[in-house]
């Protein structure tokens, strides 16, 4: 089977920690570790993952200590798939001694008139308060929004990704069984002029670009796992429910119909929505602790065609 896993925030970072290095490595061993164990030997795979607090620290470190000489966006998302990739890489080659794993610094085509590039959506970085964003804003020229779970973040573009650059390589990996590491953060977001691609800023979303690769590559699933167990209507509030089995055009309505948080859960769901119409195959959302039954669809929400 052909599964391509995308793995949340909290694989390399969870609630609580402090962000050092032992932090990401524990956080990192324990998910592949999961991982390696929930997945038969015939499985081919690729893993992607997000990068939202990474290149935020990287964006603010790097102003932090001279304005001047700060990289750009896309240098920072280059810079988290090689960090977060080796760190996945190494995991592997640990706990799954018999399969050969390889990260693929991965460019994603995106439109230049997308209308992120107008309107920033894209959370990134630290938390900060209402002044001190505005100072930031007016420093460095940032532009703030927001959260809905406190504070005011950095907002960067956050374009539909629209083609894998290195797609090719990835599929011949996949061929000779290695464990590919894909698409790190959404992919390096780059623009078509002519005959050449000029990198652009912006951070793609992670869930979206993974379901743009599971497409590409045929996946039989597409599996986001993350710190919930999976979909709900009304999430938090008294008349939760829990989504269990579900068939993508119930979930498109229900999409369409606002009930996933833009912030959180939108951008999975229609990441999922996609794959599914775009493949007939089998999208799950669920917890990564429980990634062995999820991986199975005993758990989860599971959407099918």
């Amino acid at each position: 089977m052909k599964l391509l896993i995308a793995l949340g925030g909290n694989a390399i970072l969870r609630k609580g920690d402090k962000g050092s290095v032992d932090d990401q490595w524990k956080n990192i061993n324990n998910a592949v570790e999961i991982i390696a164990k929930s997945i038969e030997s015939e499985d081919n795979m690729v893993i992607t993952h997000g990068n939202g607090p990474q290149v935020g620290y990287l964006l603010e470190m790097m102003h932090s200590m001279n304005s001047e000489r700060a990289l750009t966006i896309d240098i920072a998302d280059a810079m988290t798939q090689g960090w977060i990739g080796y760190m996945l890489q190494q995991s592997f080659s640990n706990y799954l001694k018999d399969r050969k794993t390889i990260s693929v610094l991965t460019r994603t085509l995106v439109l230049d008139n997308d209308k992120e590039f107008s309107n920033p959506t894209k959370y990134v970085g630290s938390y900060f308060t209402r002044d001190q964003a505005e100072r930031l804003s007016k420093e460095f020229g940032w532009v703030f929004k927001e959260d809905p779970r406190g504070g005011y973040r950095r907002v960067v573009p956050s374009p539909m990704p629209v083609d894998i650059l290195e797609i090719d390589i990835i599929k011949k990996l996949l061929d000779e069984k290695y464990v590919v590491i894909a698409a790190g953060g959404g992919g390096i977001p780059v623009i078509k002029r002519k005959d050449s691609y000029i990198p652009v800023e912006a951070v793609i979303d992670k869930d979206l670009a993974s379901s743009l690769l599971a497409t590409k590559i045929k996946a039989d699933k597409f599996i986001i796992l993350t710190d919930v167990k999976g979909v709900a209507i009304n999430y938090g509030k008294k008349d939760e429910i829990w989504l269990e089995k579900v068939s993508v055009s119930e979930l498109h309505d229900l999409y369409k119909k606002g009930m996933f948080p833009e912030g959180s859960m939108g951008p999975k769901v229609l990441a999922s929505i996609k794959f599914v119409e775009s493949t007939n195959g089998i999208a799950i959302i669920g917890d990564l602790d429980d990634a062995r039954n999820v991986i199975k669809g005993l758990s989860g929400t599971v959407i099918v065609p």
